[in-house]
This record gives structure tokens, sequence and C-alpha cells, in this order.
């Protein structure tokens, strides 16, 4: 009877999670859009309490478009902008934040229930409090990240700050998904392959640099400056050196970034392709069968949905359509390769 009750507590326990795994997917969608818009910006402050609402008069809305005139953004990007255009763009930062503020009140709820209810166990505790500290730093990252370019000559929020924020984000959605996975699959259905789990490990450390580059990509608008494929503006190797010292190319040299994060899709491909070949003995489980499927068919979504994107960038409408979907393929196979590393692991997490 004891052991029923704590199957039935944890499946609550895991849906809840769940439920905050699909609203952080959400998040980081509005938070593509926002980018993709250039909307970042439009608020200069931070409220977290009567930052909630938007401006809810003209007078308002006016004090919040003066705010934003005085950015080096307006200044030099939109000085055409009209207060109809700012609305626009204002829209998208306070929807990201506002559904920031939802999701701390859905952990935080049921947190307190589940607290309340004597649903959680003492091993849920420790990864309970990490749960909550994980989503304050991201907060904070965020909002770090739109003060980098509110400052003199910046027109957009700096592109590490924006991958730091991006690579929180996803962290966050890993280790929720990861934690309400531990409470829902059983040992019995794990699968003990170490050279499975070993090269999907290199898989995921491939994918999370290729995320940041692709958050590179995004911040730096790298996508216009080759609007090419399969070569980089004519060549295959394009020149990347201009800037001195050389390390500092891989960072902040548009050219750099496209290739890097172009060459970091190809061999992820070929990874994943020889990790579905190489997994093709497993059988019995139909869980992994389904994964194994997936991560093949998403990482060839994402490269066919990577080249569109690149050779649209210069098409704002279709750069919005599909790099929002590039990014939501990318969480998608991310989301995966994570479950099937947990598949893949030994021994249970709680």
């Amino acid at each position: 009877m004891d052991n029923l009750l704590k199957q039935r507590n944890n499946r609550q326990v895991a849906i809840w999670l769940l439920i905050g795994v699909g609203m952080i997917i959400v998040q980081v969608l509005i938070g593509g859009i926002t980018r993709l818009t250039e909307s970042g910006l439009s608020i200069t402050e931070w409220k977290p309490i009567t930052g909630a609402l938007p401006p809810m008069n003209d007078a308002a809305w006016q004090v919040e478009f003066d705010r934003y005139k005085v950015t080096d953004q307006f200044k030099y990007v939109h000085e055409n902008f009209s207060l109809r255009d700012f609305k626009g763009i204002f829209f998208w930062e306070w929807f990201h934040r506002l559904w920031a503020r939802l999701m701390g009140m859905v952990f935080l709820i049921g947190f307190v229930y589940f607290l309340a209810t004597k649903k959680f166990h003492k091993k849920m505790i420790l990864p309970m409090v990490a749960l909550f500290f994980l989503g304050a730093v991201q907060g904070a990252i965020g909002w770090f990240m739109v003060k980098s370019g509110l400052v003199p000559e910046k027109y957009f929020v700096g592109h590490v700050e924006l991958a730091t924020h991006f690579i929180a984000a996803l962290g966050l959605l890993s280790y929720t998904l990861w934690f309400a996975l531990g409470l829902l699959q059983s040992p019995s259905k794990k699968v003990v392959v170490p050279y499975l789990q070993k090269l999907m490990l290199l898989i995921v450390f491939i994918l999370f640099f290729q995320l940041i580059y692709g958050a590179f990509m995004a911040g730096l608008k790298a996508a216009v400056s080759a609007p090419t494929w399969p070569t980089i503006n004519g060549k295959m190797i394009p020149v990347m050196n201009e800037l001195s010292p050389w390390a500092k190319n891989l960072v902040n040299n548009n050219i750099a970034v496209h290739f890097i994060h172009r060459g970091l899709a190809y061999l992820l491909f070929v990874l994943v392709a020889y990790w579905w070949f190489a997994s093709r003995s497993v059988t019995g489980n139909i869980l992994f069968s389904r994964l194994r499927s997936s991560v093949l068919l998403l990482v060839c979504m994402q490269v066919l949905l990577g080249i569109f994107t690149v050779l649209n960038a210069t098409y704002p409408h279709r750069l919005l359509i599909l790099g929002v979907s590039h990014q939501f393929v990318g969480i998608a196979l991310l989301m995966c390769v994570v479950a099937i590393l947990f598949i893949l692991k030994k021994k249970p997490a709680f």
C-alpha cells in the first residue's frame, strides 16, 4: 500500500514538473520571437510586481515610449517608429516577462501544495531547492542580458549574454525533465549499454556548443552575413581572421561563428546517425525504440530547417517563422537526447 501511494504521489509531482517543462518550452520560443522582432529592449525597467500589467492609458504608453527613445536602438535602428510600432515590440517583451511570472507562480503554487499534502519524499527536497535556485538564476541572467543592450553604442543585447540566457533556460528545462523522468520511469526499463551511453554523452557535449553557437548566430545576426548554402558566400572555408587576437574571431566574427555553427551541425548529424545505427541491436524497450527513431528524425529536421533559415535570412517574415521553428526542433532534439541518456543510466535517479 505504501509503495502504491508513493508511486501515485510521484506521478502527480512528475505531471506538475512536466507542465513546467511545457511552460519553459513556450518561454524559450517567446524569447526567440522577442529576439527576432527586435523587441528585447522595449522595456527599459524591471518591475517584478507592477510590471505585470502593460500601460493602461495613452499617457502611460507615452511614458514608456519616451523611455525607449533614450536607447541607442531607437536612435539608430528604429528612429522612424511610431507609438503604434512601439506597442508591437513592447508586447513581445512584456509577454515574455509575464510568462516568466506565470511559470514562477505554477512552480511555487505546486510546491506549496505538494509540501502541504506531504506528497514529497525526502529525496525530492534537495533537487526541488536546486530547481528553484536555477529558476531564480535564469531570471537574473535575463535582466543582465537586457541591461547589456541598454548602454551607449549598443543597438541590441550582447550575443554572449543572449547565449548565457538561452543555455541557462535549456539547462533548467533539461534538469526539470530529468527530475520528472526520475519519478515516472521504472528502474526495470533502463537500458545498460555503456558504449551507447558514452557516445550519447559525446553527442550532448557537441550539442551544448552547437546551441551556444546557435545563440551567437542569433545575437550577431550572422545568418544575414551569409544567406547562402552549401557555401558561405561562395566559399566552403571562408576567411575568418579579421579580428585580433585571432581567438576573438571564434566569438565575435560573424562568418567564423557561421562556419562553426554549420560545422557542428554536420558533425552532430554524423554522430547521431552513427549512434542510431549502433543502437539497432537494443530490442524489447518500446520507449528506447521510439526515442531512437525520434533522435534521428529530429536531427534531420534540424539540419534542413537550419538550411532553409539561412537561405531566407534576408526575408524578415520568413526568418521569424523558420527561426522559431528551428529553435523549437533544437529544443525537441535536446529533450530527446536527455531522455535517451536517462534511459541509458544504470541507476534510478530516485
